[in-house]
């Protein structure tokens, strides 16, 4: 009993000697046995103790400053397998580990790496050498870490050698990513791609472009700093300086370059935004050295030390300024944070990081809570022999609470289930109890087409053996005299955005905009920046913009040339003005005005229909055609008008092929119309026989009206058709854009107004030869003056139109429309109405026979001279008059009479029977 009781104390302070490893096994950290086991690589401490004896003999040496943060990671790895084995995911099989401590050396991970090479159930721990590993039994199947990236670089590139499949929560150098160098590699974080490239968005968001970068001087830090380099150079930021700090705490050289790297901050004035790629021990250091120069600027912080509470409980953190950080998203950890809260029933047996930890804790009780921390990190292998046969197991449930890093737990929680998910696909028809039922290297092609849930998200490994997901934005705050790490938004890697929780977090964000971090002031919107003799791209002049170019932001490389076609700008401009879209608005003064004689005109059409609908059994209203004719005319003026409506306002495509075709059919229609009221007037009057034969065949009301109209609506047809009018914005004005209606087809618009103008002119010599009717009666001289304004309008309509530009364009054809079409409708309408207003006495019937009657006489007495006249030059002397009682079939069904001839006698008069006879023949006509 005695000898055990002295036995004890001896292998307890063997653990802190000077050369620990004696054994292999005194080189695990914390093992737990069973069918398959997982290593793990953590750095629970943060540097190697340098040998003092001469000559330096190859012997692993000891570690110290003991990481909290990473022993918590080895207990999230130990919680997650016992969570394994006590649930249903592996049934049938048990999983242990073995963890090392890698002392964040490289040479010590190695040795480690070795061990998990070795051949299983090897005491001495033998690795064979083989040409073919396919069936090679090694100790471990996979293997979870490890802390920095240098470290999963050498360790990763010897694991190959067997395939073993290396997943690591914390490592994050891109080059990790390469599948090439480092096959067996996976990690359940981003990698530093993503890191710095929402690193330089942060800045360049910011407005910062002039900037600090001090990284650690090992692979990890090299990487992010030449991949952060890339980034920055990608969204225009400049590295003011960068400084590289040794990467063991032990190098001779640390603190004096700790010492270069704050004196290059305070002398850099305008840089206020310093971005650190460092360990967290480094920037322990780094601070407290800042902290004494009164160092206040914008802290960047990479992932490692973002959330490290160590760090924010430094003394007088909140006067180094600001600090913002990325940190991993992190899942539920409540099962973790029970877990610690029983870990002080846990038996340290095969854990020497708890027993070191337990034996530090009373070594360090009597301090607060920083003052603990530190007491951990810095106690000396000889306070640890000088106790170790005295310690005292004092447990604190919150400081261990306290110092968790969320997101690496939650990686390191992720690592072994997606190891364990990877087993579980092996061995479902295997017995995998037996260390030979499955290899390392089957272990790593399943985790290549893994995926798990976590938290009700689908998560997999991508082609790069990466997990893509989202940053936490922490912002480092003061709150209640304590430094809190509080989360103001995530960041997005695959749409490279952050994406905040609320408007209050936005603002605190935005918040950081306020600090100016640039080598030149900023150049204003409207210029634009110009490089000079300086290396660096973010020193330069500012310059305006030339004319028809912007810029609408501060500090912009180029200005931004305007598209010519829609925009304009002037020297010195912030924006391109959007050229002015012209037409003739609804408010235009002169549309207006075009509008109220447009409907006018309606007013005019109505009035003029309720006249003659209420006097439609008067001879005038008789004479006119007809209630339907009138209103056949009436409608198609009133159409003419309303054509106009079409013209003003913006152009649309409806609106370009409407106006047109209503128009060319309206006028098309009414001309028709009147063209056969013309050739009525002209039959009813005329004596010429050859001309009362043709006129006799030429008039058939419908069908002409029918045919003229028809013509017209195929030329529009056809117009529609092949080549419709459009809606085009006309560029030529430097400052505006005209945006009018194309025809079309300039031909088919043409061949309309000709065809219109040749129905007219047809009208209009019917109407001439009718212009010597009776006063009261004589329509065919309004309609000749009313054809003679029509043409006299669209003959002057051509070159205006042709030299109009601008807005007013439609507004000249809207001018001569309505002239036309006043032109006509008053000829043909408004002496009709001015004497059924105002001379009554001339709308009877008797003083239509009246003037008929005189008119007839003179005609008849007209037609004998010239029969005279004709048989005095005749050598026969005799001829007769066409016979003027012959009855014929008017249109509107009534009987159309002619003055009966008679054969006359050289130097005699018709009869007064005859002329009267003519009267009522006449009258009946009409």
């Amino acid at each position: 009993m005695a000898f055990v009781s002295f036995l004890i104390p001896c292998l307890v302070a063997s653990t802190y000697t000077a050369f620990s490893c004696q054994t292999p096994a005194d080189f695990v950290g914390a093992s737990s046995p069973g069918d398959i086991v997982i290593g793990g690589l953590f750095a629970v401490h943060s540097k190697t103790l340098r040998p003092e004896e001469y000559p330096i003999k190859p012997i692993i040496q000891n570690c110290a400053g003991f990481e909290i943060q990473i022993f918590l990671q080895t207990l999230a790895m130990i919680h997650a397998i016992e969570t394994i084995n006590n649930s249903t995911l592996l049934p049938e099989v048990t999983l242990g580990y073995e963890i090392y401590d890698t002392c964040a050396d490289v040479t010590k991970a190695m040795a480690s790496a070795l061990r998990f090479l070795a051949k299983a159930n090897s005491s001495e721990g033998v690795v064979e050498f083989r040409c073919n590993y396919s069936d090679y039994v090694p100790r471990i199947k996979a293997v979870t870490g490890a802390s920095y990236s240098e470290v999963s670089m050498a360790v990763s590139r010897l694991l190959a050698l067997q395939l073993i499949p290396q997943v690591s929560p914390a490592s994050s150098a891109e080059i990790l990513s390469d599948k090439i160098r480092f096959p067996s590699f996976f990690r359940t974080i981003p990698s530093d791609s993503h890191q710095t490239r929402a690193m330089a968005h942060l800045i360049c968001e910011s407005g910062w472009n002039w900037i600090g970068v001090i990284a650690t001087d090992d692979d990890n830090g090299r990487f992010a700093l030449e991949s952060f380099g890339v980034q920055a150079m990608a969204n225009n930021v400049c590295i003011a300086f960068k400084e590289l700090l040794p990467a063991y705490l032990s190098d001779n050289t640390f603190h004096t370059k700790v010492d270069r790297a704050i004196e290059k901050i305070v002398k850099e004035t305008e840089v206020n935004v310093i971005v650190v790629f460092m360990r967290q021990t480094h920037v322990l250091k780094l601070f407290k050295k800042a902290i004494e120069r009164n160092v206040n600027k914008i802290w960047i912080a990479n992932d490692n030390w973002s959330a490290a509470v160590k760090i924010s409980t430094i003394p007088n953190i909140r006067q180094l300024g600001t600090i913002v950080g990325f940190g991993f998203k992190s899942g539920d950890i409540s099962a973790f944070q029970d877990f610690l809260r029983n870990l002080h029933q846990k038996s340290t047996e095969n854990n020497k990081f708890l027993d070191e930890y337990v034996l530090l804790l009373s070594l360090c009780a009597h301090l607060d809570y920083h003052d603990l921390q530190m007491c951990i990190s810095n106690q000396s292998q000889d306070d640890l022999l000088q106790n170790a046969e005295n310690k005292q197991q004092i447990w604190r449930d919150d400081f261990l609470k306290a110092q968790i890093e969320p997101g690496f737990i939650h990686s390191t929680k992720l690592a072994v289930y997606a190891i364990a998910h990877a087993i579980k696909g092996r061995c479902q028809d295997r017995d995998c109890k037996d260390p030979s039922a499955v290899a390392p290297w089957e272990i790593l092609e399943e985790l290549k087409n893994l995926t798990i849930i976590d938290d009700d998200k689908e998560i997999k490994f991508d082609a790069n053996g990466d997990i893509s997901t989202r940053y936490n934005v922490l912002l480092w705050k003061e709150i209640d005299g304590r430094m809190e790490i509080t989360t103001v938004a995530e960041y997005d890697p695959e749409k490279g955005g952050f994406v905040f929780e609320d408007e209050e977090k936005e603002k605190e964000f935005l918040e950081l905009k306020k600090v100016q971090s640039t080598c030149s002031q900023h150049c204003r919107p409207g210029q634009m920046k110009k490089v000079t003799e300086s290396p660096h791209t973010c020193c330069y002049e500012c310059v305006y913009c030339p004319e028809n170019h912007y810029s609408n932001q501060t500090d912009m490389d180029y200005c931004y040339r305007c598209s010519n076609k829609t925009y304009w700008a002037p020297i010195n401009s912030t924006a391109c003005y959007r050229k002015t879209v012209h037409f003739l608005t609804w408010t235009d003064w002169f549309a207006v005005f075009l509008l109220f004689l447009s409907a006018f005109g309606v007013v005019l059409v109505l009035s003029v229909s309720v006249i003659f609908t209420k006097n439609v059994h008067t001879p005038v209203v008789k004479a006119s055609g007809g209630l339907t004719v009138c209103y056949i005319i009436l409608f198609s003026h009133f159409l003419i008008f309303l054509s106009t409506v079409f013209f003003i306002d913006e152009p649309t495509e409806l609106k370009c092929k409407t106006r047109q075709a209503l128009f060319g059919i309206s006028f098309a229609l009414c001309v028709s119309c009147i063209l056969i009221k013309s050739l009525k007037i002209l039959l009813a009057f005329s004596f010429d026989p050859k001309l009362q034969n043709f006129l006799k065949c030429l008039y058939k009301p419908v069908p002409t009206v029918v045919i003229c109209t028809g013509i017209q609506v195929i030329i529009c047809t056809f117009w529609l058709t092949f080549r419709a009018p459009f809606v085009e914005q006309n560029f030529s004005m430097p400052r505006a854009i005209i945006l009018q209606c194309n025809e079309g087809s300039i031909v088919a618009f043409g061949i309309m107004l000709s065809y219109i103008a040749a129905l007219a002119f047809v009208c209009f010599i019917f109407a001439f030869k009718g212009r010597k009717l009776p006063e009261n009666y004589n329509e065919a001289k309004f309609i000749t003056f009313g054809m003679l304004i029509y043409f006299i309008a669209w003959i002057v309509f051509i070159p205006v139109y042709a030299t109009t530009f601008g807005k007013y364009l439609p507004a000249v054809e809207i001018i001569v429309v309505l002239i036309s079409n006043y032109g006509i409708l008053c000829c043909t309408f408004l002496p009709k109405c001015y004497i059924i207003i105002y001379k009554q006495e001339a709308n009877t019937k008797s003083a239509f026979l009246k003037v008929i009657y005189t008119y007839s006489t003179k005609s008849a007495s007209s037609v004998a001279v010239s029969q005279i006249s004709l048989d005095s030059k005749s050598s026969s002397s005799r001829a007769t008059v066409p016979d003027l009682c012959k009855s014929e079939n008017s249109v509107n069904g009534n009987s159309h009479c002619q003055v009966p001839g008679q054969r006359l006698i050289k130097g005699k008069v018709l009869p007064k029977t005859t002329a009267r006879t003519v009267v009522r023949k006449r009258l009946s006509s009409i």
